[in-house]
């Protein structure tokens, strides 16, 4: 039975989520601090949980360990291994907040009487304006480190009990704040990568997928073709790729293949298992389609002008938006950095609400 008002608080052992655990505190809310166990045990990591049941002692505040793990390799490490299989590019963070943080891990807050959920999220959630059931999501105050993108496929019902107390706060704030408390962060290195591999970088990409492969019992997707195209669309084979897997959109480095002039990955034909490269003025993306999006706000409610975020580091673009069968049809007003199917495609209006999200599948 949840308790009115009653706080969970998601902490990982980081600044942020310490941070949002001290602010809630402080304020005078009733709190509970509740700890996912999402990867894999690494026996070269340290858990947080000593040091976390410290931090919670000194602020009086109960914590609880939960054990995800089970969710999280269904519903995001086993599809990562199976994107990049198909020639994918996922963003496994965007599955985490839809089937984990907002759905697993807010149903043990609930279980353990909580009505609500807080992360250390930097977003912004304003009240719902009339009819709309679900917050307004935005952008942080802190640009820079604005998660906002990655919220897109939460479920509505999720953000409704969600709290994101750093929305006005930037980083070195936090960490200050943290410090000013005496608090000792278990964790203290931010994560730069995914949380699920051990190390940084493509390498640690790929280890990780050899070695997730190798655990199911299946071989790593072949070497194919590398085809280079002209000017007028004409292909030739100029070398041998190590598995489209290994290689995403917009890549310039690391194909082995000599040339007078820069060469970038175009795209994939997975049919034929051949990667596409060419010279950067091929280099572009004019439309994408999404699989079954994610609305945070009604399309009748939508203003005319819309804007489409199509990468976590690129600034929303002008856009023509429309919906088939649930999904998004994304037109870009200009010629755009390209996308990797299997990333979060994000639609925003001019003040950056995120009025809804989906995954690309495919892209011209």
């Amino acid at each position: 039975m949840t308790v009115a008002n009653r706080i969970a608080v998601a902490v990982s052992g980081g600044v942020d989520s310490l941070c949002t655990l001290l602010l809630l505190k402080r304020a005078g809310n009733e709190v509970l601090a509740v700890h996912g166990l999402f990867a894999p045990v690494s026996p070269s990591a340290a858990s947080p949980v000593p040091g976390l049941e410290l931090v919670c002692h000194a602020l009086d505040v109960p914590l609880h360990v939960v054990n995800l793990r089970e969710i999280f390799f269904r519903e995001v490490i086993a599809p990562f291994g199976q994107s990049y299989a198909r020639g994918l590019t996922p963003n496994p963070c965007a599955m985490c907040n839809r089937h984990v943080k907002f759905g697993a891990l807010l149903d043990a807050a609930k279980n353990l009487g909580a009505d609500r959920l807080a992360t250390g999220h930097y977003a912004r959630l304003l009240p719902p304006s009339y009819p709309a059931k679900v917050p307004s999501l935005h952008g942080a105050a802190d640009s820079a480190r604005d998660q906002s993108y990655f919220l897109a496929m939460a479920p509505g019902g999720g953000l409704r009990r969600a709290i994101f107390p750093l929305a006005e706060h930037t980083k070195p704030q936090c960490a200050a704040l943290v410090a000013q408390a005496g608090l000792v962060v278990p964790a203290p290195v931010s994560s730069q990568d995914l949380c699920f591999v051990n190390g940084k970088g493509p390498d640690a990409y790929c280890d990780h997928l050899l070695a997730h492969w190798a655990t199911l019992g299946a071989p790593p997707p072949p070497p194919g073709p590398i085809l280079l195209v002209d000017q007028t669309g004409n292909k030739h084979e100029v070398g041998e790729h190590q598995g489209l897997w290994r290689y995403t959109e917009g890549q310039r480095r690391g194909m082995g293949i000599a040339h007078s002039k820069p060469l970038y990955v175009l795209s994939k034909d997975t049919t034929h298992n051949a990667l596409l490269v060419g010279e950067r003025a091929l280099l572009g993306m004019r439309a994408c389609r999404t699989g079954k999006a994610n609305f945070l706000c009604e399309p009748a409610q939508w203003p005319d002008k819309l804007f489409a975020r199509l990468r976590y580091r690129r600034k929303a673009t002008p856009a023509h938006i429309s919906i088939v069968d649930g999904c998004l049809d994304i037109t870009l007003e200009t010629v755009e950095f390209p996308a990797a199917p299997g990333q979060l495609a994000v639609v925003q209006d001019s003040g950056g609400r995120v009025l809804a999200g989906g995954i690309i599948k495919n892209s011209v």
